[in-house]
């Protein structure tokens, strides 16, 4: 079976939602519909085949799967960052 490399903007969704724990919040903060962020966070749960958050009514719940990914995406995503700060200066 293929390995499925993770997408940065479902990473970044889900991180977005962990912390706010409301889809009309990440959206918000992220510029997208709330329907957008639900794609990628349900995209992101078939690509990993866990579910990463509990759904009741409008809020969210992270599960213990979806804590452990979060640790992981903080890192990710503050190195994607660190990574982009280190090449502006070899910008354009």
């Amino acid at each position: 079976m293929p390995q499925i490399i993770l997408d940065s903007r479902k990473l970044l969704a889900f991180a977005t939602l962990a912390k706010g724990g409301s889809f009309t919040q990440a959206a918000k903060e992220l510029g997208l519909t709330q329907s957008a962020v639900s794609h990628a966070i349900k995209a992101l749960e078939h690509d990993l085949g866990c579910r990463l958050f509990d759904r009741m009514g409008r809020s969210v719940t992270i599960t213990p799967a979806g804590k452990q990914l979060l640790q992981r995406t903080e890192v990710i995503l503050a190195e994607m960052s660190g990574a982009r700060s280190d090449l502006a200066a070899f910008g354009f």
